[in-house]
């Protein structure tokens, strides 16, 4: 199966890139002219030099498959409203009709369990149907792209599956997150600040989620026209507090967690997990 990918320089692309190779998938890759990937890759794919507004039909017309990684402002500080919405939906969406029009009918469409938003806080385990309300620019814009998406897939009689990634962490990962800087204050003997850490959380190894939209890729069994909403992560919820001591005790940090040194957000959410 040939599969044209969008993100491979990205965090998850990497290793959805990597673990797709050795599956037996080929793959083509749109990137960015000039960007470097996040983390050396032992398995390279077809890499095709581009943006959204490219002709790239040629390709698109040897693929099966089109997957839908690349993100636009991902992390604080998020891009305007405007940009988050060109990029995450109008930009993509122009290429998607050219994929159309390569007689391509099977997409994968990666968001984010943040298009949920304040929803979080009616729900022990976040349902697919629960109501889109995000609070954050790029979370807006993932949100209203799952929208158009759909029914663009409904008006072209095509299948969709539109993943939502929830919590996701691991090495290539932005250094800014809390995973990497706890690393890095592990690894340097440093003390390391965080809130009470009372937040509950649904916490997935970036390689596993890569290795879950992998396996999507194999069925479609749905009607031509349907999207197959789904929520993505480990089924194991904990507490940032939990995860903390956990990854510091296993790099044997020599500095200390100390919980209650920051507040927490204005408007965090205390539990946001999915319903898988």
């Amino acid at each position: 199966m040939k599969v044209f990918l969008t993100g491979g320089t990205g965090f998850i692309g990497s290793y959805f890139i990597e673990n797709a190779i050795d599956n037996g998938y080929e793959l083509i890759c749109l990137r960015r002219p000039g960007s470097k990937n996040k983390r050396k890759l032992k398995n390279k794919p077809i890499w095709l030099d581009g943006s959204f507004d490219d002709d790239c039909n040629d390709e698109l017309k040897r693929c099966d498959v089109f997957v839908h990684l690349a993100a636009h402002s991902t992390n604080f500080p998020y891009d305007t409203l405007e940009n988050c919405l060109h990029w995450n939906v109008i930009a993509p969406l122009k290429l998607l009709e050219r994929a159309k029009n390569s007689r391509i009918k099977k997409f994968i469409i990666i968001g984010t369990g943040f298009e949920y938003g304040l929803s979080g806080e009616k729900y022990k385990y976040i349902p697919v149907e629960a109501p889109l309300v995000p609070k954050m620019n790029y979370a807006v814009s993932k949100a209203v792209g799952s929208l158009v998406f759909s029914q663009w897939a409904l008006e072209n009689k095509l299948k969709l599956k539109y993943l939502r990634i929830f919590q996701v962490y691991g090495e290539g990962e932005d250094q800014n997150r809390l995973w990497p800087s706890l690393k890095k204050a592990a690894k340097s003997g440093e003390d390391y600040e965080l809130t009470n850490g009372d937040q509950v959380r649904d916490f997935t190894y970036v390689n596993d989620i890569a290795n879950k939209i992998i396996d999507e890729l194999q069925y479609f069994n749905f009607k031509n026209g349907n999207t197959l909403f789904k929520n993505i992560g480990s089924n194991k919820p904990q507490t940032v507090r939990e995860f903390a001591e956990y990854w510091w005790n296993h790099w044997n940090a020599t500095g200390k967690l100390i919980f209650g040194a920051k507040e927490y957000r204005k408007d965090e959410i205390m539990r946001f997990v999915p319903k898988l």
